[in-house]
């Protein structure tokens, strides 16, 4: 299946609080917020975005959290979850979003349930892919070792090489060229700031924090062929949770583009089964995101 780079949204960006932020939206109805990890973008949602049985009956937005693409860094290199469920909370007052579904793949996922365990009213539920579940709990010499190895990336071997050498790992053997390419175009536009803060996050937080405090309904996905958040990994973390697992075969860490017609099945019928609707009581009394946000067309 070719990629459909024609069916990507065009780019918007806004301030949002103290940040100017981009992101991408496309469809009708009830809001999913598309939230990704740390080698990845808003284009990486491309696959949901193509999916007329998502955007026929639910409006998806997904962003560049801070320090990705154009968006702003966070004011701190340190951050903890919290301080991206912050820059979310702005981003959703000002699209006017009062209840959403969240959908955090990776690192996005520890961003996703910080953000639910502040604002759970907030939170019709949670999905959570191949969710990246954070080192707080380890030694304090693996959470060196964590952080180290990103950061060595960025100033011994770069982004390029970075996205040259570890593009395929995020998707499954069988993956094709086309998608392989379309990760590694995605990881060259890293910006260093961004992905190192991200990278402190990961090695100094952690999601079951969070994750426990939220009571609402969660569910997860992982894919057959993760060797970076590995099945057994998220099957515990579900089973702690008791929750829903789906396992998609023929899936890497980056599930959403390997197998997109299996995840975005689940994704529909996640939220379909939350008998979401989308009506003027969901949306704050603010400005539209068309009236705020300048656009432009990224290739």
């Amino acid at each position: 299946m070719r990629l459909p780079i024609d069916k990507l949204p065009n780019l918007q960006f806004a301030e949002f609080g103290q940040y100017r932020l981009n992101w991408r939206e496309s469809g009708d109805g009830f809001p999913i917020v598309l939230l990704h990890g740390i080698s990845s973008g808003s284009t990486s949602w491309i696959c949901q975005f193509a999916d007329s049985s998502l955007t026929d009956n639910y409006h998806l937005f997904a962003w560049d959290a801070p320090g990705y693409l154009d968006s702003d860094p966070l004011a701190t290199r340190t951050p903890v979850a919290l301080d991206y469920a912050d820059a979310l909370t702005d981003f959703l007052n000002d699209l006017g979003l009062q209840q959403v579904i969240l959908v955090g793949h990776s690192l996005g996922a520890l961003m996703a349930c910080s953000f639910a365990s502040l604002h759970p009213q907030r939170v019709r539920g949670l999905l959570l892919a191949n969710p990246a579940q954070g080192y707080a709990t380890k030694s304090p010499e693996e959470r060196h070792r964590v952080y180290d190895k990103r950061r060595e990336i960025v100033c011994d071997s770069g982004i390029e090489a970075y996205a040259q050498n570890r593009a395929a790992a995020l998707l499954s053997p069988s993956a094709s060229a086309e998608k392989i390419e379309w990760v590694k175009r995605n990881m060259q536009k890293l910006n260093p700031e961004g992905f190192l803060a991200a990278a402190w996050m990961l090695a100094h937080d952690d999601i079951s924090l969070y994750l426990n405090a939220y009571q609402g309904p969660v569910e997860m996905i992982v894919g057959l062929d993760d060797t970076i958040t590995p099945p057994a990994q998220v099957q515990q973390l579900s089973t702690d949770k008791q929750c829903p697992l789906k396992v998609i075969k023929q899936a890497g860490h980056a599930s959403y583009l390997d197998a997109p017609i299996e995840f975005n099945l689940y994704l529909k019928q996640f939220s379909d089964a939350l008998e979401c609707t989308d009506s003027p009581k969901n949306r704050f009394p603010k400005d539209s995101s068309q009236n705020k946000a300048s656009q432009r067309k990224v290739p």
